[in-house]
């Protein structure tokens, strides 16, 4: 759960969790712990008049290199240098081994209110619910605002990730991203 993928850490070896379906709805799948989790933490939310829609959560190899060579054509089509668009989409959609989509802990969530993977996110009921009880769930805000120079990821405040409840309230209470935790815990 705690493992590290960035740019800085990629993945040696392409992971293979043992996968759930997390959301019905979407058909999403999840690292079957993190999908029982999100399954409580979406019914939970739902009591509490709030809709969660998992967007994105397990992704193969293929569709994590489609999606960043996706995002670095859009910056060539802007007529970035092929070492700017590659710059510039790793910071919102890394490469496959960079990717912790190919993990299963990995969840894009947001609502129906607001379905668009932007930071308008934010300002939603969804958001305002994610970030109060997640952490009860096992889940972190990944990139929170502020702390791209740390992750390499700008902020997306729709991008959760299943660490595991103990680690999850340290991290939410010391207001860190999983970097800085790793680091202040010497894993």
């Amino acid at each position: 759960r705690l493992g590290l993928v960035n740019g800085n850490l990629p993945l040696d070896a392409e992971p293979a969790p043992a996968l759930a379906v997390a959301d019905d709805a979407t058909g999403q799948q999840l690292e079957a712990e993190a999908a029982m989790q999100y399954r409580s933490m979406a019914a939970a939310a739902q009591a509490d008049g709030v809709s969660l829609t998992l967007v994105a959560g397990y992704q193969d190899a293929d569709t994590r290199q489609a999606a960043y060579e996706a995002r670095v054509q859009t910056y060539r089509d802007k007529r970035k240098s092929e070492e700017e668009a590659a710059r510039l989409a790793a910071s919102i959609q890394p490469a496959a081994n960079a990717n912790e989509h190919g993990t299963g802990y990995a969840a894009d969530i947001l609502s129906a209110d607001d379905p668009q993977q932007d930071t308008s996110f934010a300002e939603t009921r969804a958001y305002e619910w994610l970030t109060a009880y997640a952490a009860e769930y096992g889940f972190i805000l990944r990139y929170p605002n502020g702390s791209t120079d740390i992750t390499g990821i700008i902020y997306e405040p729709w991008h959760f990730r299943y660490v595991g409840v103990e680690a999850a309230k340290t991290i939410t209470q010391n207001n860190w991203c999983l970097e800085e935790y790793m680091e202040k815990m010497g894993i």
